[in-house]
């Protein structure tokens, strides 16, 4: 994430336990989708109900690249059980939003040994026929499409701006860049 975790109650007190529990479900996240930008968690007891226990609501607001992703539950009487369902709906939420955002990319396991994006700028584009190449930090030349944009229009590119990428080998094939992200 860009902007640190943000976790927060209402008219609850907050244990060191439940924040560790609310940090590692957060961090899960970014293994589906690792472009999050921020996220926001709030825990609230909403006022007492006659014939309740005690509720919990939990809210997970998610920014991400161009949208923001609202997950808000049922409350639960356990605030454990809450966290979980609200995680998974942000989980489900998430997956939604990128296959919606790139239906051309499969969900891949994360890697953790190796670098999700390589750095790299503009070298040259044809913007007439939607594609160009860009120059990796090591020296290499990697094609690209105007497909391959996560954040930007093809048409606001400029040579010599910085991007972020993943290089792609195909057999036989030049090097190819898929995710690119301006920086």
């Amino acid at each position: 994430m860009k902007i640190p975790l943000q976790i927060s109650s209402r008219k609850f007190t907050l244990t060191p336990r439940l924040a560790n529990v609310i940090k590692e479900k957060a961090r899960k996240l970014e293994q589906f989708y690792d472009d999050i930008i921020a996220c926001r968690v709030m825990v609230e007891t909403p006022h007492r109900h006659k014939n309740q226990g005690l509720l919990y609501n939990v809210r997970v607001d998610l920014t991400v690249p161009g949208d923001e992703l609202v997950v808000k539950r049922e409350p639960s009487e356990d605030v454990y059980v809450a966290v979980r369902d609200a995680f998974d709906a942000a989980r489900r939420q998430l997956l939604t939003y990128r296959r919606r955002r790139r239906p051309d990319l499969k969900a891949r396991k994360p890697n953790p040994e190796a670098a999700s994006q390589d750095m790299g700028q503009i070298a040259s584009l044809f913007s007439d026929q939607g594609f160009g190449y860009l120059t990796s930090f090591d020296g290499k030349q990697i094609y690209f499409s105007k497909s391959e944009l996560l954040e930007s229009d093809f048409e606001n590119l400029e040579v010599g701006r910085l991007v972020r990428f993943t290089p792609i080998e195909e057999a036989g094939a030049e090097l190819r860049a898929s995710g690119i992200t301006p920086v």
